[in-house]
């Protein structure tokens, strides 16, 4: 592999208009100047597509589909050695690619992920409660003491992501995990690639997001998870966190959080798309 090799940036974007624009410019200006960005618009409705317009990034069109299919996807048109995965909600520091791909580069491993995720929007109050629900302070998206290795990759190898056959597709919010389990393969976290992740920032963000998750194949239909999910356990727990330090507007976060999660798992289950 040569020292500095072409690396192929893919992001999915379905919606993100009111993010895009942070992480397109926060990409464009990397100080590993040796990339190509792809972007994936996996049938947007908004004005995501042409917000993308606006940048030197190679756009790519599909059907509303889901993330796991849009990352397929642009890894086939993709020209570069490494493959480096981004979310359209996630702004980077600038050294983010360098620092990602640095332990690929000195063939420590395969592939790597970043545990020094931050959040973008801490000022706001349902990403507070977001990260409250999470048990996090409201600047952090993961915790101090993350583990050190990752079933999902941030960055791999071509070359392993094509023996695994890319991801599936059927999984909805946990599909970007399905190629560590294919190649057998972990990744390994990137000191120094630090990253601001856009927690949901209004009620119906939090509904949509929530949904979506729920739609995943981490949670069965099941009368437990069925009474998890009821107002009454939400504003038990949500009294809870209150108690704990939560903002005030974490009861209302809770129950629209909830409901999007009951929603997801019990009237779209199967339906994996965002």
């Amino acid at each position: 592999m040569e020292k500095t090799p072409l690396v192929s940036v893919v992001i999915p974007v379905y919606n993100e208009e009111k993010y895009l624009d942070a992480c397109l410019s926060s990409l464009c200006e990397q100080s590993y100047l040796q990339n190509e960005i792809i972007v994936v618009d996996d049938g947007s409705t908004d004005k995501s597509l042409e917000i993308c317009k606006k940048y030197k990034v190679l756009i790519l069109k599909q059907a509303h589909i889901g993330t796991g299919a849009a990352r397929n996807f642009g890894v086939s048109q993709a020209k570069g050695e490494i493959i480096v995965f981004a979310d359209a909600d996630i702004k980077y520091d600038k050294d983010y690619i360098r620092k990602l791909i640095d332990p690929i580069l000195k063939k420590e491993t395969i592939g790597t992920f970043t545990k020094e995720e931050f959040v973008a929007n801490p000022e706001n109050i349902w990403s507070q409660c977001w990260s409250a629900n999470s048990n996090l302070p409201p600047n952090r998206h993961l915790p101090e003491n993350y583990h050190d290795t990752e079933n999902v990759f941030r960055a791999i190898l071509k070359s392993y992501f094509l023996k695994g056959k890319g991801f599936e597709i059927n999984e909805g919010y946990v599909d970007d995990s399905s190629l560590s389990k294919k190649i057998n393969k972990v990744a390994i976290s990137a000191p120094g690639a630090i990253c601001y992740h856009f927690n949901p920032s209004s009620l119906s963000e939090v509904f949509y997001s929530s949904r979506w998750i729920g739609r995943s194949l981490l949670f069965k239909r099941s009368i437990i998870t069925f009474l998890r999910y009821t107002p009454l356990n939400s504003i038990r727990v949500g009294l809870k966190l209150i108690r704990r330090g939560a903002p005030n507007a974490f009861m209302q976060f809770k129950l629209v959080y909830d409901f999007g999660m009951f929603v997801g798992i019990f009237f779209n289950y199967g339906n994996r798309a965002k």
